[in-house]
């Protein structure tokens, strides 16, 4: 797993528009910046709990926007984007930000105007790891920050981060799965999105950045069936 893990890290740096690396980040604004910040928000950076290299980190970003990609675009029969995403819309933004600061992804809503918003510990690690890549020679931190805004400013160009490693998985005894990746969550052995979300094993690379993702199983093309709870099956908590 690590000799993949290493090689994909390396072909990372292939991606499109990638800049001399300064660590700076579009606009809030842009949704380009918003998800780059969702990206390194939920990633580990060196020295953090959950830390293992570089390329683990850079891998956890595919990932990541590979699972916001998914709920987008690659509903897989038998479900409903609501059902998923806690949103009728395909829109990421929207997607990201369902369901309020505790929604979809924890600390990323919108606020009273209905702006792409953050929580405030949010801000401030992004600024704090900001503040460490502008002190000194362009580094880990630096690159780590450039690759986010690189992953999020291509997508937003119509380039997803490729291969997915997820995409293939067709079997997680005992359950047939649907293949890539639908949510994940602080790889604790407590936390599970419940309904019929299903944890990738760690023999399918399914730990990345300290964080477990995971798939749902394989349903028939029959109209999905809203939850009784009206809550979505996706949830991202701290």
């Amino acid at each position: 797993m690590s000799r993949i893990v290493i090689v994909m890290g390396f072909m990372a740096w292939t991606l499109p528009g990638m800049a001399a690396p300064n660590g700076k980040l579009l606009s809030v604004a842009e949704p380009a910046g918003y998800i780059a910040r969702l990206l390194i928000n939920e990633t580990p950076f060196p020295g953090e709990r959950g830390y293992v290299s570089e390329e683990d980190s850079m891998a956890t970003m595919r990932a990541l926007l590979l699972v916001l990609d998914a709920r987008s675009n690659r509903i897989p029969p038998g479900y409903s984007r609501e059902e998923i995403s806690d949103t009728r819309s395909s829109d990421v933004i929207d997607i990201v930000t369902a369901g309020g600061v505790h929604g979809q992804v924890a600390g990323f809503y919108r606020d009273g105007k209905g702006r792409p918003a953050m929580a405030a510990r949010v801000h401030a690690r992004v600024a704090r790891l900001q503040g460490i890549a502008g002190g000194g020679e362009p580094g880990r931190f630096v690159r780590l920050l450039d690759y986010a805004q690189a992953l999020a400013s291509a997508y937003f160009k119509g380039v997803s981060p490729s291969p997915d490693l997820f995409a293939g998985i067709t079997r997680i005894p005992p359950n047939k799965v649907a293949g890539r990746a639908y949510g994940w969550m602080t790889d604790q052995d407590y936390y599970h999105p419940g309904g019929d979300f299903v944890r990738i094993p760690d023999r399918l690379g399914g730990r990345l950045g300290g964080n477990r993702f995971f798939t749902l199983v394989r349903r028939t093309a029959e109209a999905a069936p809203l939850s009784a709870s009206g809550s979505p099956l996706v949830t991202v908590p701290n």
